[in-house]
Parts: structure tokens; C-alpha cells; sequence
């Protein structure tokens, strides 16, 4: 078999759309999932069983399933339980979001554990309020110290995001699929598209190691 890479110069512009996508996507997803998973990790660090009953359930659901299951459930299932119609874009939003706030509430709940309780007796003191001490207090400190893990549950979250094809979706992937059946060149076009993957992620694999590095350093941990 003779391989021929230069087949794929004429679907370049395909290929960057694809990817456009999945970069958007996965920014949409990381935004939304951190928040969520903020929220919920303050939820399992509450004083109130009901809530941390809810939010560890919620965690071990979407952490102990398939991601790949999970979107078939929001893309199939859902519409026919909620009664209405769900594109791929949004079933894919609601499925990564999901997944990446149950991944990252972990995250932020150790981190939320390391702050000291004598950070907060002072906001009890100074009586600020509970929102003032989340936003003010709690927030940066839980931040600073989760950066490191959020950020390679990020990069997981990218590479996770070739689920999204599976539905419809016109990511790198989909769009790789068309082209390597199209072409009958899978050899290449699935090459190329592993090779896009590999060089986003794996220099933003190595940052993470340096940015963990200096954290860990200025917490003198």
C-alpha cells in the first residue's frame, strides 16, 4: 500500500473547521463544567447530609459511567423523556458539562479541604456574609491550589471530546471519518487527524507538569 498524505491538502479548510469546532466546544464545556463542578464540590464539603447526598451521587454517577453511554442517554433519552428535540451541539454541551463538573467537583472538594478552618472563623469574626466568604475567600485560595488537576482535566476533557462525533457532530473527528470514507485513505486521514490531538494536547500536558511545579513552590507545599 502506498500512502499519500497530500490527498489531505484538499480537505485542509474541513479539517480546521472541524477543529474550530472542537476548540469551541471544549472551551464551552471546561467554562461550564468548572463552574458546575465548584458549585457541587462546595455541595459535598456542606454541612447539610441531603445536599451531599445529592451531589456524591451525582458524582459517582457520571465519574463510574462511560462518557460515550452518557451522551447516547442525553442524545436518545432525554428528548423522549423531556418531550422536546435536543441538536447534537446541545446534547453534546449537556454531556461533557456533566462530565467535566463531576471530574472537577473532586478537585475543588480537596482543594476547599486544604483551606485552613482558621480562614474562615476569621470571616465568621469580620461577619461577612456567606457569599462575600464563597467569592472573596474561598474561591481564589480553591482555585489556586486546584489549577494544576483542572488544568489536565482539561486536556482530558479535549481528547474526550471525540465522543461528540458518534451523534452527528462536525468536529476534527467527524469530519476525519467523512474525509478517510470518502477517500478510502483511513490510513492517512485518521493519521493526520490522531496527529492534530497529539500536538495540542501534548504541549498543554507539559505546561501543566511546569505550572504544578510553581504552584507547588509558592504554596511551599
Amino acid at each position: 500500500m502506498t500512502l499519500d498524505f497530500s490527498i489531505l491538502l484538499r480537505f485542509e479548510h474541513a479539517l480546521l473547521l472541524g477543529l474550530w469546532m472542537t476548540v469551541k466546544l471544549t472551551v464551552i464545556c471546561i467554562a461550564l463544567g468548572c463552574s458546575l463542578g465548584f458549585l457541587v464540590g462546595l455541595a459535598r464539603t456542606s454541612s447539610n447530609v441531603a445536599l451531599r447526598a445529592v451531589s456524591s451521587v451525582y458524582v459517582e454517577f457520571f465519574r463510574g459511567t462511560p462518557v460515550l453511554i452518557q451522551l447516547f442517554w442525553i442524545f436518545f433519552c432525554l428528548p423522549l423523556l423531556l418531550g422536546v428535540e435536543l441538536s447534537n451541539l446541545a446534547s453534546g454541551v449537556i454531556a461533557l458539562t456533566l462530565y467535566m463538573g463531576a471530574i472537577t467537583s473532586e478537585t475543588f472538594r480537596a482543594s476547599l479541604k486544604s483551606i485552613g478552618p482558621e480562614q474562615l472563623d476569621a470571616c465568621v469574626a469580620l461577619g461577612l456574609p456567606r457569599n462575600i466568604q464563597v467569592v472573596n475567600v474561598v474561591l481564589p485560595q480553591a482555585v489556586l491550589r486546584a489549577i494544576p488537576t483542572l488544568l489536565s482535566n482539561c486536556v482530558s476533557l479535549f481528547k474526550e471530546s471525540a465522543l461528540v462525533s458518534a451523534v452527528g457532530m462536525a468536529d476534527l473527528m467527524f469530519v476525519g471519518q467523512n474525509i478517510s470514507n470518502n477517500t478510502a485513505r483511513p490510513v492517512e486521514v485518521l493519521t493526520v487527524v490522531a496527529l492534530i490531538y497529539f500536538v495540542i494536547a501534548f504541549p498543554l500536558t507539559r505546561a501543566v507538569s511546569l505550572i504544578e511545579a510553581r504552584i507547588l513552590k509558592k504554596l511551599a507545599i
